[in-house]
């Protein structure tokens, strides 16, 4: 391990006393400009001022931004086919025709969903799977033309991420087996999504991928390799993936030839958590072959890579391609649960040509995990340079915006209380993602379901 960059801690209490959520101070550390590579120039701004509370209840906002409700879960979905699921999760937009916008939303619904998404023949894995996607159409001036379901039969679709062919690779957050909660099929997959033309993927699970409780991925949109994030919630933590496809860059439908499924191994290193420093460097990082990728006996993060072992982290979940490398996030790691050491949030970097990992930044509240600023989830780029963070913790929960020069500030915050007047809680965000013109900001709130839509005065 050797540090490459000093260690540099900001503090934000000034950005955020303003947005109404008094003493708050949240710790940031690291080399900023490093989370924003190939992406526009940022222009120096450091926030859009405080939030103005929402006299609808649903979502606060800075001034001179509006937002409108694209669906809410148990609304009637415009196709006819149920009505809209619940637990809305992670989401990409792409391109339409003729100025439209295909929105791809997840449902991350256990056995126990109160609204499973509707089966569709031919669109449906397992008939008693209660999780999946439903896609959104809008026309050029953001209003809703069709809601359907875009798969059906899957479980616990977490996260995802884009492909370079503008589809959507869903993620189930589970390893559960046929014949376990009722499912007649095994779960843990990753599923391709046309959310424009749902019939051309079907719902075909990318076995070759690995079965394990997947929560993100992300391609290098030059060799096509795709890198995958575990989130186990039990010892021995998740581990960090990568599948190199028989067909790289192919389109739709190439990622079911099939390939090779590869652990990380950082040496020396069997838990990230350790690495406290910002900076600090890994390098000679390893790829390992995975021995199952089925998990067919045994869980893969619990399998035999060896007498070196295998590099594992807590709460493994967002990840995204920067420039030449790719980004992944930890969003805590908590030493009474079994990790190694203890963290509020953690973005890490790896250089694929350089075989180099890196600790980019460091979240955390500066004095209660009650108030924002802990556990990082969803994150996405935006096209004037800077990064939004969905915030999943406890208290109240926030988009947070962080500007490339390590300024943060509060972009959104949650009205929705779904807890008690003695135990409040508020339904955490996800999905955070940009219509392909930069110019409307969609992101859901988890509990009670919701998709909004943002726009404003944007940089």
């Amino acid at each position: 391990m050797s540090s490459t960059a000093p260690r540099r801690l900001a503090t934000r209490r000034q950005v955020l006393a303003g947005s109404g959520a008094t003493a708050v101070s949240i710790a940031f550390a690291g080399a900023f400009s490093e989370l924003f590579a190939g992406t526009a120039a940022a222009r120096g701004h450091s926030g859009y001022g405080p939030l103005v509370p929402d006299p609808d209840g649903l979502l606060d906002l800075p001034q001179g931004f509006r937002y409108r409700v694209l669906s809410r879960e148990g609304d009637r979905l415009r196709s006819g086919e149920g009505r809209v699921p619940s637990n809305h999760d992670g989401m990409a937009a792409f391109t339409g025709h003729r100025g439209r916008v295909h929105l791809v939303r997840n449902h991350e619904n256990r056995v126990t969903a109160k609204i499973p998404v509707p089966t569709v023949d031919g669109l449906t894995y397992d008939p008693m799977g209660k999780g999946g996607c439903t896609a959104l159409e809008l026309d050029s001036r953001g209003t809703v033309l069709g809601e359907r379901v875009a798969i059906a039969g899957t479980a616990v679709n977490c996260a995802g991420g884009r492909t370079p062919w503008n589809t959507w690779l869903t993620c189930e957050e589970t390893e559960d087996r046929a014949g376990t909660n009722g499912y007649t099929k095994d779960h843990g997959f990753i599923f391709e999504v046309d959310g424009a033309d749902p019939s051309r993927t079907g719902a075909v699970p990318l076995a070759a991928m690995g079965r394990f409780q997947h929560e993100a991925v992300a391609i290098d949109p030059d060799s096509g390799i795709v890198y995958e994030t575990e989130d186990a919630f039990d010892r021995p933590f998740g581990l960090f993936y990568r599948f190199l496809p028989e067909k790289p860059l192919g389109g739709t439908g190439s990622l079911r030839a099939g390939g090779e499924l590869q652990a990380m191994r950082v040496p020396g290193v069997p838990d990230l958590s350790v690495v406290q420093e910002t900076g600090a460097s890994l390098d000679r990082i390893e790829w390992v072959p995975v021995p199952d990728p089925q998990a067919a006996g045994t869980p893969i993060r619990f399998q035999d890579f060896g007498p070196k072992g295998i590099t594992h982290a807590q709460k493994l979940e967002g990840c995204y391609w920067g420039g030449s490398s790719v980004y992944f996030v930890s969003s805590f790691a908590r030493s009474a649960a079994g990790s190694a050491a203890d963290h509020f949030g953690q973005v890490w970097r790896y250089e694929p040509k350089r075989r180099r990992l890196t600790l980019v930044v460091v979240f955390g509240p500066g004095t209660d995990v009650q108030l924002p600023g802990e556990s990082p989830d969803n994150i996405c780029l935006t096209s004037d340079g800077g990064l939004m963070v969905c915030e999943d913790g406890n208290g109240a929960q926030h988009v947070f915006g962080v500007t490339r020069h390590g300024e943060v500030y509060a972009m959104a915050r949650g009205r929705q209380n779904i807890g008690t007047a003695e135990s409040p809680e508020w339904g955490e965000f996800a999905g955070v993602t940009f219509a392909p013109d930069g110019g409307t900001m969609f992101v859901n709130c988890y509990t009670p379901g919701t998709t909004f839509a943002v726009t404003g005065p944007w940089h």
